[in-house]
């Protein structure tokens, strides 16, 4: 019998630069290997696992789910759906939701949305979409478009057209962009997670969510990673005082299982028609009921606590030798160290914490929104010795 490292190099597409660690269970933000090594996890599944692992609250909401009905299709009702719909739109202000199962189609339906809207306002012609350079927004083709890093580029050629780049914090730039007619929307991430976790300027936000608002172009931000709590708001636009036309987020919702969704603001509640749009698995009712629990646990007392966790992390890890700058926003930071990112990654796994790399030579950190505070500080101090 092989290895399940053989078995994966044999069987699974390389698309991966997997660490040799192999995780078979977990508790809150403790994840222990095949050879009960625990680890402090500091990456929660790319901000996925919010409240950590085997969380008792959502697991027993999925598993009531799934002892009742587990799929059925969108062509009947069922409650979870509607359920979360209502939570989102209540909190957010937005009036409609469209689920599917992860961020880039969150990513694709508001890209939709924008391009139906700008057709039926200025033509066939108003198609194209601002997005910043260093964004991510997704690894479908379109959503490698709006992605705002060559390198995403190169071997996918030719790539969905209608996306055009401006540099982060550069209003003029935006503006000249933003002065076409033939453009439906402006696409952004408040931080910018896999670029290297940079949260935007605010009065940059702020003026261009108001000179969007004067020529009718949409604003649609991204929260696929940002949000569900991890900037220390519900979501991250809310630090910013606007608000967007299409809002999309995935990862975090769902607490482990795979959702994502796209809100829809007045101007485009009614954009989509029956036929405009559509998922076999989008709004799974035992997704939506994970997602349901998920969402009505993310209060203001957790949003503060998030807070206090953040400030935590950022007095620890100023001015500590071997990392050179620091940024972020909530428990979405990231710093960039003197030593190669993954050489520190990696001897930070090896003592038993684990985090990501960022573009940038940047190590990111995700941890669950609710891990304890004994916990993140042991792990802030094996991070702070690897990178010295």
């Amino acid at each position: 019998m092989s290895s399940l490292f053989e078995k994966d190099a044999r069987y699974i597409s390389n698309t991966y630069a997997r660490f040799p660690v192999e995780i078979v269970r977990g508790e809150g933000s403790l994840a222990y290997d095949s050879r009960d090594k625990r680890y402090i996890d500091m990456g929660a599944g790319i901000g996925v696992n919010i409240f950590g692992y085997a969380d008792k609250e959502w697991q027993n909401a999925v598993i009531n789910q799934l002892r009742k009905v587990q799929h059925t299709s969108n062509l009947f009702y069922t409650c979870p759906d509607a359920e979360l719909a209502e939570m989102l739109c209540i909190r957010t202000g937005l009036k409609k939701v469209f689920f599917c199962n992860s961020g880039a189609e969150a990513n694709e339906c508001a890209i939709k949305a924008a391009r139906k809207y700008g057709q039926n306002k200025r033509g066939n012609d108003c198609f194209n979409i601002i997005t910043l350079y260093n964004s991510f927004h997704g690894r479908t083709l379109t959503t490698l478009a709006a992605t705002g890093q060559d390198h995403y580029h190169e071997l996918f050629q030719p790539l969905t057209p209608g996306f055009l780049y401006s540099h982060p914090n550069n209003f003029n730039e935006m503006k000249s962009l933003m002065e076409n007619d033939n453009v439906a929307a402006v696409m952004l991430e408040c931080v910018q997670g896999e670029g290297g976790v940079f949260p935007l300027e605010k009065e940059f936000l702020q003026r261009v969510a108001d000179y969007a608002k004067q020529r009718d172009i949409l604003v649609i931000i991204d929260e696929v990673q940002s949000g569900n709590g991890r900037s220390g708001a519900l979501y991250s636009y809310m630090n910013y005082g606007i608000q967007p036309d299409l809002v999309t987020t995935a990862k975090g919702l769902g607490g482990g299982l795979p959702i994502g969704a796209c809100l829809f603001g007045d101007k485009v509640e009614t954009i989509f028609q029956k036929g405009d749009n559509g998922s076999t698995f989008g709004g799974n009712p035992v997704c939506c009921a994970g997602a349901v629990n998920i969402l009505s646990r993310i209060t203001e007392e957790l949003l503060v606590e998030v807070q206090e966790k953040s400030d935590f992390i950022f007095n620890s890890l100023s001015n500590v030798k071997g990392i050179t700058s620091i940024s972020g926003m909530g428990l979405m930071v990231g710093f960039e160290t003197s030593k190669p990112a993954i050489e520190v990654v990696n001897k930070c796994i090896s003592d038993g914490v684990l985090c990501l790399t960022a573009e940038h030579n940047r190590i990111r950190l995700l941890p669950a929104l609710n891990i304890p505070m004994d916990l993140l500080s042991n792990a802030i101090e094996i991070i702070k010795y690897n990178c010295l």
